[in-house]
């Protein structure tokens, strides 16, 4: 491998690691899949329980509103919750710095060592870096607390994320009904057309992860199919008792 390969390579996992921390990676794996797997859900089971066409497509779009605005509502929340957790980390390495920096400076020092740079070395550097409080700062929450300041994330990104990702999901269970199809057969190329996403979006996540793409897109569709079983059978016995 070349040394600009390399370097490539050291940025995009630089990059895989910031998506992560900032919370835009979690909110698209997560609206996605459960655009595909909730609205699948919904429209069997309503459709297997008899429901007409328009009923199940009236159902789907609902359920595609009120899932993407509410996977948009919990991600903004949780993000925004993580950041203002980290700033608050930060805050307070920020006022120990102004009152103990001594403390920290022995901290950083011992987090060099212990990575295997010799005293000395570690010493000189702690001493470089302390030479301006603000690069001081971030040298320490990224070395020893483990956060980069750069990276906290965007709420505003994770919610934008899920609701688009969500409603893309949402299309390959519903796209049956949206073209006229009802019955059994759009039931069955709904389970078709989001078994299809499911593998693309489990073997996607196990790549992106380090894994074997296979068995992580052989995990995501046993639960999709796991899920359009119990639905179908569900809406069925529903639809024949009321019936």
């Amino acid at each position: 491998m070349t040394e600009k390969s390399h370097e490539e390579a050291s940025e995009m996992l630089a990059e895989r690691a910031a998506q992560v921390q900032r919370g835009a990676a979690r909110a698209a794996v997560l609206g996605v899949n459960d655009g595909l797997v909730s609205i699948l859900c919904l429209v069997i089971g309503v459709a297997a329980a008899g429901a007409e066409a328009r009923a199940v497509l009236i159902a789907g779009f609902a359920g595609l509103l009120a899932g993407a605005i509410s996977m948009a509502a919990g991600e903004w929340i949780s993000v925004k919750a993580q950041v203002e957790l980290f700033e608050n980390v930060l805050s307070d390495i920020k006022k120990i710095t102004r009152n103990d920096k001594e403390l920290l400076e022995q901290n950083l020092t011992k987090n060099f060592i212990e990575h295997g740079i010799d005293e000395k070395t570690a010493k000189q550097a702690v001493a470089d870096v302390s030479a301006r409080d603000e690069t001081f700062v971030s040298m320490y929450s990224n070395q020893v607390v483990g956060l980069n300041d750069d990276e906290l994330g965007s709420p505003w990104v994770a919610a934008g994320s899920s609701f688009v990702l969500f409603s893309f999901g949402a299309i390959p269970p519903l796209f049956p009904w949206i073209i006229g199809m009802h019955g059994m057969p759009g039931i069955i190329l709904a389970i078709v057309l989001t078994g299809l996403g499911s593998l693309f979006v489990g073997g996607y996540t196990a790549q992106s992860s380090g894994k074997s793409v296979v068995p992580g897109a052989i995990r995501q569709l046993g639960i999709v199919i796991f899920a359009a079983v119990v639905t179908y059978g569900i809406g069925y016995i529903f639809g024949v008792s009321v019936a």
